[in-house]
Parts: C-alpha cells; sequence; structure tokens
C-alpha cells in the first residue's frame, strides 16, 4: 500500500503547537483524516487520528471520558484516579487517556509517512507564502471518493449503518 497523495491544511500562529491537519490517501481508495502535525519537545511529530477512551459510570451505566468528573448522564461524581486502575501502568508513566483509530504498524513505516509528510508540509508552508494562497480541502469532494461507472443511475448508493425502528 503506497501513500498517494497528501493534503496538509496549515494553522495559524495561534495554534501553539498545533503546526496542521493532514489527510493522508492510501492508493487513491483509503483516507486517513484528522492527523495532526505537533511541534514537541523534539521537533515536528505526527498525531494519528485518535478517541478518549472512556468507562462506564457506576451509578447510571452511561460511558464518560476518563478524565471527567462527574457523569455525563445523570451527573454523578466519578473517581478522578479511576484511569489509574483501568490500565496496568506504573507510578511512572504517563496515564493513557487516548486510543489510536489508525497508526502505522511498524517503525519504518511510520518514518516513512512521517517524511513524506514534513516534506509536504513545508512545502505548502512555502505555497502559503504565494499571494492568492488558498488552503486545500481536507475534506475532498464526496465525487472524489465514487466511481461515476459504478453507479448506473447516476445515484450515490450506500450501505445502510444502522438499522431504523
Amino acid at each position: 500500500m503506497q501513500l498517494s497523495e497528501i493534503r496538509i491544511n496549515l494553522c495559524g500562529a495561534q495554534s501553539g503547537r498545533l503546526k496542521a491537519f493532514c489527510s493522508l490517501t492510501f492508493d487513491n481508495t483509503f483516507v486517513i483524516r484528522d492527523v495532526k502535525l505537533i511541534e514537541g519537545n523534539d521537533g515536528l511529530f505526527l498525531a494519528m487520528p485518535s478517541r478518549k477512551l472512556c468507562d462506564r459510570c457506576r451509578r447510571c451505566g452511561e460511558k464518560n471520558h476518563l478524565r471527567a468528573r462527574y457523569c455525563n448522564n445523570c451527573g454523578a461524581r466519578l473517581d478522578e484516579s479511576r484511569y489509574q486502575q483501568t490500565q496496568h501502568c506504573n507510578s511512572h508513566s504517563r496515564p493513557k487517556l487516548h486510543a489510536d483509530i489508525a497508526h502505522p504498524i511498524n517503525a519504518d513505516c511510520r518514518l516513512d509517512i512521517e517524511r513524506r509528510v514534513l516534506q509536504a508540509f513545508n512545502d505548502e508552508v512555502e505555497r502559503s507564502k504565494q499571494p492568492g494562497y488558498v488552503a486545500p480541502n481536507l475534506d475532498g469532494d464526496m465525487g472524489d471518493f465514487y466511481d461515476a461507472d459504478v453507479v448506473s443511475d447516476g445515484a450515490l448508493r450506500l450501505r445502510p449503518t444502522a438499522t431504523v425502528h
């Protein structure tokens, strides 16, 4: 699988450590959005899209992220140290509050993606200095994701994702 397109949307100077949002397309068939390019202590690095880790309220069973102080549903006070109970970590490691949604499997893959994204970022920074610069659209046009000859009557057919009652 090859990285076929990288779209970079630069963040303004007021964004602090967040330098850009990226959209990565593989083989012109699979896209990963919301990849962040962040200025870390050792330079720029990629942060893959992630979700907050959750647990359930003991009172009502509603999901709440691990740093929540109160339940989003019933308002019950939550144990603020419960994230330590849900993980097998020693006292010296940082608590894991997020889980990657998509990520490279090995270091070589990560290094290759980072190298190419950093080059695209530097190219985009140079383009942004030109008069009339327009930032690329990370979402793309939905037409980009469908082949016209797949659907004969011109209507998009999407697989249902939920049951309607």
